[in-house]
C-alpha cells in the first residue's frame, strides 16, 4: 500500500510540472502580445512593420517671406541691390559659425548688400528664445548699432547647443554695452518681446523655414533665393555673384 500511494506522488509531481511549463508558455505569448500592443499604440496605431508616418515639412514659398521694412535689424543700406535676410537662432552651433560668414559677405559686397537679422528659436534651445527677447530689449534701450553689438558678442562666447550663454549673463553684457542694467532687466522680465519673436518664428515657418541658419536673398525685382544653411564664403559668393549679373 505504502509503495503505490509513492507511485501515485510521482505522477502528480510530473504532471505538475508539465502544467506548470504550459503555463509558462502561455504567459510568455500572452505577455509578447501585450507588448505589442502596446507599441503599437504608442505609434498611433501604425501596424507592425509599416514606418510611422511624420509631419509633413513645410512646403517652401519664399514669397511669404515679409518684406524688409525700417522696424528689422539692418546692417547695411536699405538701397542694396540684394538684402540677405537670416532667420537665426542664437544658441544654433550652426548659426555660430555662419556668423562669420555673414560678416565676410558684406566686406566684401560694402553697400551692394544688406543683412537683416529675425529671430527663429528653437524649441530645443532653452536660451535661445529669452536671448532673442533680450536683443529687442537692447535695440529698446540702445537702437540698431546696439542690437548688432550683442548680436555679435553672442555669438563670439555661446557654446551653443541650448545653454551656451548663460542667462544670468544678459544683465551684465547689457551694461557691458553701455545700457542701464536695471531697465534692460525689466524690459526682459516683462516678456512684452515674446510675441514679436514668435511671430518671426511663425512667419519664417509659413515660407518654409525649417532650420537655423535660413538665409533668403531678395534682389530689388523681389525675386527670391535660399541660402541652404551654413555654408561656406565661396558658397554663398557663387550665389549672390549669380543675382548681381
Amino acid at each position: 500500500m505504502p509503495k503505490a500511494k509513492k507511485a501515485q506522488f510521482k505522477f502528480d509531481l510530473k504532471n505538475s510540472s508539465g502544467l506548470l511549463v504550459i503555463l509558462l508558455i502561455v504567459l510568455a505569448f500572452f505577455t509578447g502580445y501585450l507588448f505589442f500592443k502596446v507599441q503599437n499604440l504608442q505609434q498611433g496605431g501604425v501596424a507592425q512593420g509599416a514606418p510611422a508616418q511624420q509631419p509633413p515639412a513645410p512646403e517652401l514659398n519664399l514669397d511669404k517671406i515679409p518684406k524688409v521694412t525700417k522696424d528689422d535689424h539692418i546692417r547695411g543700406s536699405m538701397d542694396a541691390k540684394l538684402v540677405l535676410v537670416e532667420y537665426s537662432d542664437y544658441e544654433c552651433p550652426f548659426c555660430k559659425s555662419f556668423h562669420p560668414t555673414m560678416k565676410q559677405v558684406l566686406d566684401e559686397y560694402g553697400d551692394k548688400v544688406a543683412w537683416v537679422y529675425r529671430h527663429y528659436p528653437l524649441s530645443f534651445h532653452q536660451n535661445a528664445q529669452k536671448e532673442a527677447e533680450a536683443s529687442e530689449c537692447i535695440t529698446e534701450l540702445g537702437g540698431n548699432d546696439a542690437f548688432w553689438k550683442y548680436t555679435d558678442i553672442i555669438f563670439e562666447r555661446t557654446k551653443s547647443n541650448g545653454t551656451g550663454f548663460a542667462l544670468t549673463d544678459l544683465k551684465p553684457l547689457a551694461e557691458e554695452l553701455g545700457l542701464d542694467g536695471i531697465k534692460f532687466q525689466q524690459c526682459l522680465d516683462s516678456g512684452k518681446y515674446t510675441s514679436k519673436v514668435t511671430d518671426e518664428l511663425n512667419d519664417g515657418s509659413k515660407g518654409g523655414i525649417q532650420g537655423t541658419p535660413g538665409t533668403v536673398i531678395i534682389t530689388k525685382d523681389g525675386k527670391r533665393e535660399l541660402i541652404g544653411g551654413a555654408l561656406p564664403f565661396e558658397q554663398v559668393k557663387t550665389q549672390i555673384d549669380s543675382l548681381l549679373k
